[in-house]
């Protein structure tokens, strides 16, 4: 079983889906593919969250889809997808789908399904969702897993490899029980007092649900360049780490501080 102690450390670049046209997002992804960034991820929602709310936007499965083809070596996943958005056996039929269009010529595919509950009230308004309670939506999450899990297993061909789940969210109570059924990958936003708190009670749901969560990667979000923060995050056990780019031009100033930072923890 791999553990945190030997499990690579990984870099991966959220590119937020706003405020660009089409073609400068294809540039992007294929720069960060080319730099050797491990994980490219957008995000699922329908309008922008900073900037003017009515700007150019993109949906974000079919995004994805084209991001398959146009890379070649980085893991591809949303960041994350809305579970209320889409029939749970309709979802894992897309991952299913993109993990094949993202296939190299070993046959692996690279597609990581990343998911949580949904927050953002304007999509689920203006695209007819009911919004319900972030409670409701934790318990909608919760039943969806087994059922994406279920169409895996009965489509035909079946995925390329067991795709790997990504989690995002903290909710002590519902969210890190979800984690520790079903996550491959946990995704937060925690500085390091609060990583080490949460991996606690997520070691308690692993006791609960009988499953070892050591094999569970941590991952967490991040801004600037690395430095002693970073090194805090790692040491409590993070080993995926993910800087963010916005619309128009996707900059990243920071990437080769991280790609190299990456390359020293991994020796």
């Amino acid at each position: 079983m791999t553990t945190p102690t030997d499990r690579p450390t990984r870099l991966g670049v959220q590119l937020q889906p706003q405020h660009a046209a089409y073609p400068q997002l294809r540039a992007a992804v294929r720069r960060l593919d080319e730099a050797g960034v491990d994980v490219i991820f957008n995000w699922d929602h329908f309008y922008p969250l900073s900037g003017p709310p009515d700007g150019e936007h993109y949906e974000c499965w079919t995004m994805l889809a084209a991001w398959a083809e146009q890379t070649e070596h980085a893991e591809i996943g949303a960041l994350v997808t809305c579970n209320s958005y889409r029939n749970p056996d309709l979802l894992a039929d897309m991952a299913r789908t993109v993990d094949h269009i993202s296939a190299g010529e070993d046959g692996t595919g690279r597609l990581i399904l990343g998911i949580g509950s949904g927050w953002f009230e304007r999509d689920y308004d203006e695209y007819g969702y009911e919004f319900g309670t972030a409670g409701s939506r934790l318990d909608a999450l919760a039943e969806a897993m087994p059922r994406i899990r279920d169409r895996w297993a009965r489509l035909n061909p079946a995925p390329t490899r067991p795709i790997p789940v990504l989690v995002g969210g903290g909710g002590e109570r519902k969210t890190l029980r979800i984690v520790a059924e079903h996550a491959t990958i946990w995704h937060s936003f925690s500085d390091v007092d609060t990583l080490r708190r949460k991996l606690g009670i997520l070691r308690r749901h692993g006791d609960d649900v009988g499953r070892d969560v050591s094999e569970v990667e941590v991952s967490t979000a991040v801004r600037g360049t690395p430095g002693e923060q970073a090194q805090e995050l790692h040491d409590a056990g993070a080993r995926l780490f993910t800087i963010s780019a916005d619309g128009p031009d996707f900059a990243l100033p920071e990437l080769d501080a991280w790609l190299a930072w990456r390359d020293a923890r991994n020796g």
